[in-house]
């Protein structure tokens, strides 16, 4: 019996990763140190990574410290019933709802500095995976996949979007479509870093815009969005990026990250 070509594909496929491996071995992604296989996590890093669970804000994800949903008198709840933080009771966002894989602190971040800044889009997959996880309630009705932008100057400099690998990894989880084209950002906003609240707001206000051709395209209007982004901090960007999408006719904005900053 012969060999086929898919298995002969095979076995070169595995000569290429053992080698690969030989020449670059896996590293941790928070430490660097080597690790067994690829896309994985040392033991001592997983320790200390916080994955966000339930129970969480139903709209924003902020995680609560207690199950509070047994004390409804101490709560706040929308017309749904459904548990609110404080914040979204007072103030609801331009976006629909929010998860994140992790609490952003100094384990998480090292992961994304890594991600963003030291060319490790090696971590895609793995971050990805802990984003599908997150927001495994968001996948079934959504319609299409949208990373927050760079402005081009910044991409320039970057020479890659993180959360535009993030959206293309997971369009390859879910099957839904994404697109990095249609919600462009057209002002070069200053680096949010060290902004309160009222200062990132302004900053991004206006600073995101529709391109109407490509929407009509993509059948926009109606659609159910799932926007794309690294950290979720005061959600100034998410708000400006959501209510630029609301006023194209986007019916549902849910929003999703590696890591949120919890206060």
């Amino acid at each position: 019996m012969g060999i086929s070509s898919s298995q002969i594909g095979r076995v070169i496929g595995n000569v290429v990763q053992i080698g690969l491996r030989t020449v670059l071995p896996p590293r941790c992604g928070g430490c660097g140190e080597m690790t067994d296989t690829t896309h994985a996590v040392c033991a001592e890093c997983w320790a200390g990574l916080r994955f966000i669970t339930a129970p969480q804000c139903a709209c924003c994800g902020y995680p609560f410290e207690l199950d509070v949903s047994a004390n409804i008198e101490a709560i706040d709840q929308n017309a749904d019933g459904k548990t609110l933080c404080g914040n979204c009771h007072q103030k609801k966002p331009a976006y629909d709802q929010a998860r994140a894989a992790l609490v952003y602190d100094d384990h998480s971040r090292e992961y994304l500095l890594r991600f963003k800044h030291a060319d490790r889009t090696d971590l895609t997959p793995l971050l990805a995976r802990w984003m599908f996880q997150a927001g495994h309630d968001m996948w079934g009705d959504a319609t299409l996949i949208l990373p927050v932008p760079l402005h081009r100057r910044r991409l320039l400099a970057r020479r890659y979007n993180q959360s535009g690998l993030l959206a293309q990894r997971l369009s390859r989880h879910t099957g839904i479509s994404w697109d990095g084209l249609v919600l462009r950002r057209d002002r070069n906003t200053r680096s949010l870093g060290g902004l309160g609240p009222s200062s990132r707001k302004r900053e991004v206000g206006g600073a995101f815009r529709i391109d109407d051709a490509r929407a009509d395209r993509l059948g926009l209007a109606g659609a159910n969005v799932v926007l794309v982004d690294d950290v979720l901090t005061t959600g100034a960007t998410a708000n400006a990026c959501a209510s630029s999408l609301k006023r194209a006719g986007v019916m549902h904005v849910s929003v999703i990250t590696v890591a949120r900053v919890v206060r």
